[in-house]
């Protein structure tokens, strides 16, 4: 159950972190509204994350694979452009979060 609701705290964070850049530095209601919807969504459910899982193991999978997948929204939808270093941090990422569960951080 716990890793169902880091599931749905990293969605939510997504989410709110692509809509704040239609935001256009909050000058736009309707994705100013969704940022603050879900961030507010996103630190509830991990908020209740936390009470099953260590903060160290939910912290670092839901900002890592938060920015993971930022980073792949950005080059997919927001004509933001793959580099070497890009797709290196992309994986360190990945690798990182695979080595955290592996090594019973939780």
């Amino acid at each position: 159950m716990g890793y169902l609701l880091l599931a749905g705290a990293i969605a939510a964070e997504v989410g709110a972190t692509t809509a704040m850049k239609y935001s256009e530095g909050f000058s736009r209601l309707l994705p100013s509204l969704l940022t603050v919807a879900g961030y507010i969504v996103s630190f509830a459910l991990l908020a209740q994350t936390l009470k099953l899982l260590s903060i160290g193991t939910a912290y670092a999978i839901w900002a890592g694979v938060g920015t993971a997948a930022i980073a792949v929204i950005g080059i997919l939808f927001m004509g933001e452009g793959m580099t070497p270093a890009k797709a290196a941090g992309i994986a360190l990422i990945i690798v990182g979060v695979v080595v955290l569960n592996l090594g019973g951080a939780h």
